[in-house]
């Protein structure tokens, strides 16, 4: 079920990735240096996962980590090909689970995107000192929406899902800010293993409050690293 997707074109301007001291960083075409937004929720709600490394043991988590990341790492180029009309069906076969998750997803909730905005593109907020790469930028379901596209060895509960939020929140305020187009609507779109489409519909709003919490909480555990990151911003003045 092959779809012709609609692109708006819309200049955002280039931001470069580098990594410090196992954190990511994003210069901008200012010259300031800020983390990613990825890497300020990485130290929050970590309970869980900490328990679950102890239960099964550190090797078999990292298999299952990496697993997860490479699957996740197909079936995205596979949804971000199919949304730029250039697809080969050839070439993205000869990965048979990513590509039948892909399947899965093309035919349900890809349908609902179009008149797209942007795709895999660097954003930066100096507002609240972040940056990141967004998944996808575009109407779904005829609403403009942050969509972020996720595969999960299982079924997800909604209360997985609040970094995940939080994480599009940030998108949506970056992107208004680097174009004046206010986005509200999330849209996170996970395929799990056995083929269920999950379809998670947020607003932003409800996340804000979360956001610079959040952002807050990561500058006071790391007040050493953001006087690194205010001298690497002061140097470029």
């Amino acid at each position: 079920m092959m779809k012709k997707f609609k692109h708006q074109k819309i200049n955002l301007p280039e931001i470069k990735a580098k990594t410090t001291d196992g954190v990511r960083l994003y210069e901008t075409p200012e010259g300031n240096f800020y983390p990613s937004i990825t890497t300020v929720l990485s130290t929050r709600n970590k309970e869980g996962l900490f328990k679950w490394r102890e239960r099964v043991g550190n090797d078999v988590a990292n298999y299952v980590a990496r697993k997860a990341a490479t699957r996740g790492t197909h079936v995205h180029h596979m949804c971000e090909d199919y949304i730029n009309n250039d697809f080969d069906e050839e070439k993205h076969k000869k990965k048979f689970l990513p590509y039948t998750l892909f399947t899965q997803l093309r035919d349900s909730a890809l349908q609902k995107i179009d008149n797209v905005y942007a795709q895999e593109c660097g954003l930066y907020s100096d507002k609240y000192m972040v940056a990141g790469r967004v998944d996808c930028i575009a109407d779904y379901d005829g609403i403009p929406s942050i969509i972020d596209f996720k595969t999960s060895t299982s079924e997800r509960k909604d209360s997985y899902n609040e970094n995940y939020y939080i994480q599009a929140s940030a998108y949506a305020e970056m992107f208004e800010e680097r174009t004046g187009i206010a986005i509200n609507q999330i849209a996170i779109l996970v395929i799990t293993e056995d083929g269920v489409v999950q379809e998670f519909i947020k607003d932003k709003l409800e996340y804000l409050s979360l956001l610079k919490d959040t952002i807050k909480d990561w500058k006071e555990k790391n007040v050493v690293y953001n006087s690194n990151i205010l001298e690497l911003n002061n140097t470029q003045l």
